[in-house]
């Protein structure tokens, strides 16, 4: 349709600070081909100084700058109604005494957690009485049983989270990778749904 376009914007996009936004950076467009290049060509935010984790875009604020530049144009906006900027920003060099203190303790608690589990269920008990029931023989350490088990233990870790170091074992995600995309979800939703109590202007700051 002639001077209709329709716009779906994106769920989230990062952006440095400084770096300038366009409507290509934020959302979609359908409609004629020309009239589209056109849209995705305007600027709409440039990212400051002072913005701080996230900016929150909002669709009714991208029509209208859209209008704003071309007034004949009619837009409907599809999905979302929001699109949240994440600002990236330098990190900072981890302290490698920082680093090993962490890795220390959440090594200790993992295994702690894992002793403290083995302890409640009576893993040992366990272990001494399936081997009396495959052997017939009562042994204090059936160390048959206990080393493929921690093993398999291992393994089985490593298959749950899908990664070995930074290598994806498949592309299936892994149920710590899709809680974090639902937290990241949330975040999202948060930051779009209390645009308006934190009384800024647009683009919404965070």
């Amino acid at each position: 349709m002639k001077n209709h376009i329709y716009l779906q914007l994106f769920s989230t996009h990062s952006a440095v600070p400084g770096e300038q936004l366009y409507i290509k950076d934020v959302a979609r467009l359908e409609g004629e081909k020309e009239q589209v290049a056109s849209v995705l060509a305007l600027p709409i935010y440039q990212i400051g100084v002072k913005d701080k984790s996230h900016v929150v875009v909002d669709g009714l604020s991208v029509i209208q700058h859209i209008h704003s530049a071309f007034p004949e144009l009619n837009v409907t906006l599809l999905g979302r109604e929001q699109t949240v900027i994440e600002v990236s920003r330098d990190r900072k060099m981890i302290s490698p005494l920082l680093f090993l203190f962490v890795w220390f303790l959440l090594f200790t608690g993992a295994a702690l957690a894992i002793m403290n589990f083995h302890e409640d269920v009576s893993m040992l008990t366990v272990h001494q009485k399936l081997y009396q029931l495959i052997t017939g023989k009562e042994l204090e350490q059936p160390l048959l049983l206990q080393i493929p088990y921690s093993f398999g233990l291992g393994l089985g870790m490593i298959l749950f989270f899908n990664h070995l170091f930074k290598k994806r074992i498949n592309e299936e995600p892994s149920p710590l990778e899709i809680e974090m995309f639902q937290y990241r979800q949330e975040i999202d939703k948060y930051l779009a749904e209390t645009e308006a109590e934190r009384g800024s202007k647009w683009p919404s700051k965070s």
